[in-house]
């Protein structure tokens, strides 16, 4: 386990006269199991072929993809970015009995609906348990996981992929670092400095953050 007492190193400014890298950003409706789900997304407009992974960003219980907002342009430099209104939420479609599974098969249709092989899922509270039923149930389409406040869950231990778990100043700060214990591949953060506005209110800070963790360089004998 890698213990964080605070920021991960941010990527470094990229040298001056490279030409500035255009993000593009737009609203879509994707067909899934329970209909549409819509969904917001931003991504680079330099073609695709040196693209990361592609990033689903999953939001709290009763939200929507709107909060991820002013943080989906900033993700979108280098790789392409989707933040779904989970079914039920914002202008999705409801499934008929919803359930943290149902959530989790929609975001699993939205992936192959774009047929992506692999996604990094970052999710919000609520959407970090939706994060954690699909890295189970599709170990080989998940490939990294962020997840600000995390649930608790008897099969977290069962979860290989490398996890980001930030824990921040809200009433989940304390099942959050215990939660996160259970985890095999753990960086943790903890950072009481942040509410649960943080991604309205410090997205220029979050962004370099989580795009560090998600950047780097794995061991060989990490999991993919």
């Amino acid at each position: 386990m890698q213990q964080e007492g605070g920021f991960l190193m941010a990527r470094q400014p990229k040298p001056t006269g490279l030409p500035e890298i255009v993000v593009r950003t737009r609203r879509a409706y994707f067909d899934c199991r329970f209909g549409q789900l819509h969904v917001r997304t931003a991504f680079p407009t330099t073609g695709g072929f040196d693209e990361q992974v592609t990033l689903f960003c999953l939001h709290d219980n009763g939200d929507s993809s709107r909060m991820f907002g002013g943080f989906l342009p900033l993700m979108a430099d280098q790789r392409s970015v989707y933040a779904p209104d989970l079914p039920g939420c914002g202008e999705s479609d409801p499934a008929p009995d919803p359930s943290v599974r149902d959530a989790a098969s929609a975001v699993a249709d939205l992936a192959a609906d774009l047929r992506l092989r692999q996604i990094d899922l970052l999710g919000f509270q609520g959407g970090s348990k939706v994060c954690v039923e699909l890295a189970l149930a599709q170990p080989d389409l998940v490939r990294q996981l962020v997840l600000i406040g995390l649930p608790a869950d008897e099969r977290l231990s069962r979860i290989s992929q490398p996890c980001l778990v930030w824990s921040i100043g809200d009433e989940h700060a304390a099942s959050t670092r215990a939660n996160s214990a259970l985890l095999r591949n753990l960086t943790f953060v903890d950072a009481p400095q942040f509410s649960a506005d943080l991604f309205a209110a410090s997205p220029q800070v979050l962004a370099p953050q989580f795009a560090a963790f998600l950047n780097r360089k794995r061991s060989p004998r990490e999991p993919v």
